[in-house]
């Protein structure tokens, strides 16, 4: 059987055109693997430290409350930003956090600063942010307090893995902050860690590609 040339060329090209797009494929991928990778590593690097020191404010960013409550997550944040302040680290406590249409009024600001005022904090020394939803407008609106009062330095209070990119987004307005992260409850599943993770590298990453954040309201924040 005689195969013409043109049908050999034709051949050749097909074969170089799959050959580049598996190439293609394997450098994107590889490209993804190694953001990942990198960005999971300043999250577990920032996760570890805690580096609270004197500072004008801190701030403690929301998370759920039910009916009013604190979340036991909540809870860790905010009792760690209690013993900030009794260890006088700052003088000011602002809380971050607004609710939905299905927290029947309620706030995590609002919760937040109840729970300070019972916990011996004095009203005039708390601020209460009520109407963020994401962790972006949180950054936005602590900024604007941050303007408002003067505050030239703050302690930002939330969970470990929440703190690189938390870091990253105060940068980004212009804050001064030192990251503290709140206490471990128990154990965690390393199915839960890893999707505590998953979450803070696409928050991250939207955050770089500036990319709305609200698609991960849902989902940890």
């Amino acid at each position: 059987m005689i195969v013409s040339s043109s049908n050999l060329r034709h051949g050749r090209r097909t074969s170089d055109g799959r050959t580049f797009w598996r190439l293609l494929l394997t450098l994107l991928l590889l490209g993804t693997l190694g953001w990942f990778a990198w960005v999971a590593q300043q999250i577990a690097e920032v996760a570890s430290l805690d580096q609270a020191q004197p500072a004008d404010a801190i701030a403690v960013f929301g998370a759920a409350e039910y009916r009013g409550r604190p979340s036991p997550v909540f809870h860790a944040r905010l009792d760690h930003a209690v013993d900030l302040y009794r260890k006088q680290i700052a003088p000011l406590v602002i809380t971050l956090g607004g609710g939905g249409d299905k927290d029947s009024g309620h706030t995590e600001g609002g919760v937040g600063r109840d729970y300070l005022l019972a916990n011996g904090i004095p009203f005039g020394k708390i601020i209460a942010e009520t109407r963020s939803t994401d962790t972006e407008q949180q950054v936005r609106r602590l900024a604007a307090i941050a303007r408002e009062n003067n505050l030239q330095s703050i302690v930002v209070v939330s969970d470990g893995t929440h703190l690189f990119r938390i870091r990253e987004l105060c940068r980004n307005v212009g804050l001064r902050v030192y990251t503290s992260p709140r206490p471990a409850l128990g154990n965690i599943s390393d199915y839960d860690l890893a999707m505590r993770y998953i979450h803070e590298i696409l928050g991250y990453t939207a955050m770089r590609l500036h990319l709305d954040e609200g698609w991960l309201r849902d989902w940890q924040d």
